[in-house]
């Protein structure tokens, strides 16, 4: 269950630094945050899914670490993207 072409075309043109800008942190964060949403509404439905549950998990992770590394290295972006996706840290 990928995300639509348009979907991610449109997070990735609203979380971009530049115009061929796709794979900056925040961008990265945005897609995943799209994915993990998705897959959370599908297992919602297919509470047995457990291969998708993992594959949920890993993704969680890959955010988490993502979210870690931006912290780092420029906190006020991170705090901005905390906000606008709606994420609790």
């Amino acid at each position: 269950m990928p995300l639509d072409a348009e979907i991610k075309a449109k997070i990735i043109s609203h979380f971009q630094r530049h115009p061929q800008d796709t794979g900056s942190p925040e961008v990265q964060i945005a897609l995943l945050t799209a994915r993990i949403k998705q897959l959370e509404e599908h297992l919602k439905v297919h509470r047995k899914d457990y291969h998708s549950r993992r594959g949920l998990m890993k993704l969680i992770g890959k955010r988490r670490a993502l979210l870690e590394y931006l912290k780092r290295t420029d906190f006020m972006k991170y705090q901005a993207l905390l906000r606008e996706l709606g994420l609790k840290r």
